[in-house]
């Protein structure tokens, strides 16, 4: 048998456990919760062993298994791929999903619709599983929208509360958007070179075939992913999921928000045929990456607070990729989806314990000397290390990158210089940002950001920056502005 089927077997088992959940739809299912949580178990083993036969056999792809196609394609089908990026997301996939099974068991308990629940969560997985290691376009393209279709039903599993209504809708809504333009874009790819094989089509884009139609596809490939990672203006279904439960928020951090930044990754050969696209992707993303960390400053909501934070990184890993910069883009996704899956399902208890406290201690906000301070120490060291390491060798884009990083440095120094800061904050920050440093070798805007953010508690109750402030947590009306741009958005149940 080809040892490049074997990832197949983690959305297969995810599937019966997603039939079993749904044949028992109701309060506390019995064995089918102990089946999920074994099949998600099952599924991060699989991605290890994918791992292997990755690191002893090499990339590949399976044998097809399809119908007569098209003409000028061949066959359509399904094939699997391995190589780096699908082992890397299917081990973050399954180990992410693995979690948010586990975690859901506990949350949901008691729910009248708890299995309803776990089919859906399972189904959702098994079609994340498949895109990651889809070796071919119509393997691809299917399990995309399957992904949207699970996805909406967790959105409405509450379908009697509006909010969750009108998210659900307008993410439906939104994603029909980026289902067409990447079924339009597989189309060409296909027509332009002849295959539905993936890696095919990356080798015949390197080459310089497939004629005006590669770049004309990677347009529609972009729009297709920064509809998916929820990019301005398309942002808003995002910001308004609050009202699903929390393994949803934290289960979209497992390939379902990010898918945007993984198909950028997959077709990247296809995507530096159009440098114009890149450059689209860079402006755009930058600027959802600002939008997205000032309005994240305002928001009292934990959860909302972190979906906001969510779009500026996701508009910061579309940066990466519209600077060609792939592999960075794709550990961005790797350590995101971790550290944010784990402030999801860890909100709660961070809720509580801000609650719990009586007597708060000396709060260390960085006054203006600290933030002075911290950026020109971080400016400093910055140079210092790139000389060291040498600035000849650095394309561009990681230059670029490594000035919008140090930003982020100065904002953590900003906070162990505060005067109220302990030592050992102070202390542990300095070797944080030298370790920063030196692993990831001005843009204004990205500096500029950082500065407020350093700033933000000072200025934040001001009578001054009151209006604006609330200007900003109202996320500046874009998403107001869409709504009523189409005529607004139904909140009638939809199925």
């Amino acid at each position: 048998m080809d040892s490049n089927f074997l990832p197949l077997l983690a959305p297969v088992a995810l599937l019966i456990a997603a039939g079993a959940a749904f044949a028992r739809p109701g309060r506390r299912p019995g064995a089918v919760l102990a089946l999920s949580e074994a099949a998600a178990l099952l599924a991060c083993l699989v991605a290890l062993a994918s791992l292997f036969v990755w690191i002893f056999e090499g990339p590949g792809t399976s044998a097809l298994v399809g119908i007569d196609g098209i003409a000028g394609i061949g066959e359509i089908g399904f094939a699997v791929r391995i190589d780096a990026l699908s082992v890397v997301m299917l081990a973050l996939v399954a180990f992410v999903g693995w979690l948010v099974v586990r975690y859901a068991r506990t949350n949901l308990d008691g729910d009248a619709r708890q299995g309803n629940f776990t089919g859906w969560l399972c189904s959702a997985l098994a079609m994340v599983l498949l895109l990651v290691q889809a070796g071919h376009l119509a393997m691809l393209a299917a399990a995309w929208i399957g992904t949207s279709v699970c996805l909406h039903r967790l959105l409405l599993f509450y379908p009697d509360r509006a909010a969750a209504r009108r998210a659900a809708r307008k993410k439906s809504a939104t994603a029909r958007i980026g289902d067409s333009a990447l079924l339009l874009a597989a189309s060409l790819l296909a027509a332009a070179t002849g295959t539905g094989d993936i890696a095919a089509i990356g080798a015949a884009a390197r080459a310089g075939d497939g004629g005006i139609l590669i770049p004309i596809a990677a347009g529609l490939l972009a729009l297709a992913a920064v509809v998916k990672s929820a990019q301005l203006p398309l942002h808003g279904w995002l910001t308004e999921v609050m009202e699903t439960p929390t393994p949803v928020s934290a289960l979209l951090h497992a390939g379902i928000i990010n898918a945007g930044g993984f198909l950028l990754i997959r077709f990247a050969d296809v995507m530096l045929a159009a440098p114009g696209v890149l450059a689209v992707l860079v402006m755009l993303g930058g600027f959802t990456a600002v939008v997205g960390g000032l309005v994240m400053l305002t928001q009292s909501a934990v959860k909302t607070s972190l979906a906001w934070s969510t779009i500026a990184q996701m508009g910061f890993m579309i940066m990466q990729c519209g600077l060609a910069l792939f592999p960075l883009a794709l550990l961005h996704i790797v350590a995101h989806s971790l550290y944010k899956a784990h402030a999801f399902l860890a909100s709660g208890e961070a809720v509580e314990g801000v609650a719990a406290i009586r007597r708060p201690g000396p709060i260390a906000i960085p006054g203006a000397r600290s933030v002075t301070l911290s950026f020109a120490a971080a400016l400093v060291l910055y140079t210092l290390i790139g000389l060291a390491f040498g600035f000849d060798d650095k394309s561009p884009q990681a230059i670029a990158l490594g000035a919008i990083l140090v930003f982020g440095v100065a904002y953590l120094l900003a906070q162990g210089l505060a005067d109220a800061a302990p030592r050992l904050l102070t202390q542990r920050t300095a070797l944080y940002s030298v370790a920063a440093s030196v692993a990831y070798f001005a843009l204004i805007s990205f500096g500029a950001l950082a500065v407020i953010q350093a700033l933000f508690p000072l200025w934040a109750y001001h009578p001054a920056a009151a209006s604006l402030r609330v200007h900003i947590a109202n996320g500046l009306y874009i998403n107001a502005l869409t709504n009523r741009l189409v005529g607004g958005w139904s909140t009638r149940y939809s199925s």
